[in-house]
């Protein structure tokens, strides 16, 4: 006789008692929770520091977009946009949440450490 899996749930759900509706609600709650945590609050976290970090620009930085264009902030709009000098005397309009984060901290990483300056925290 071969089992599979689905002769296998039939035969415990067969022998299960009536009335279990209350652990099937538990189950669910669980799941919503576990999905909270793992899912939905770190991606909400990712958001919230994203904005930070694209409200925190400032005229003069180094950047770096999603599209991959590297560039200095040259003026920042009041529409949410900020322009940005990609070559001498050549200028670009983009939006504010165009600019990567990832990508932009690994830029500022990697020129710190070829001008030599150290990025790491002294420890008193």
């Amino acid at each position: 006789m071969q089992l599979t899996l689905s002769t296998l749930f039939l035969q415990a759900g067969a022998g299960a008692p009536q009335g279990g509706g209350y652990q099937m609600v538990f189950i669910m709650v669980g799941m919503f929770i576990v999905m909270y945590f793992f899912m939905i609050r770190p991606q909400q976290k990712k958001a919230k520091e994203a904005k930070q970090f694209a409200d925190s620009m400032n005229v003069g930085e180094q950047i770096v977009t999603t599209a991959g264009i590297h560039g200095r902030i040259n003026k920042a709009n009041d529409d949410g946009t900020i322009q940005l000098e990609i070559s001498r005397a050549t200028f670009m309009t983009v939006d504010r949440s165009a600019v990567s984060m990832e990508m932009t901290t690994a830029y500022r990483k990697k020129a710190d450490a070829a001008a030599g300056i150290s990025t790491a925290t002294v420890v008193k």
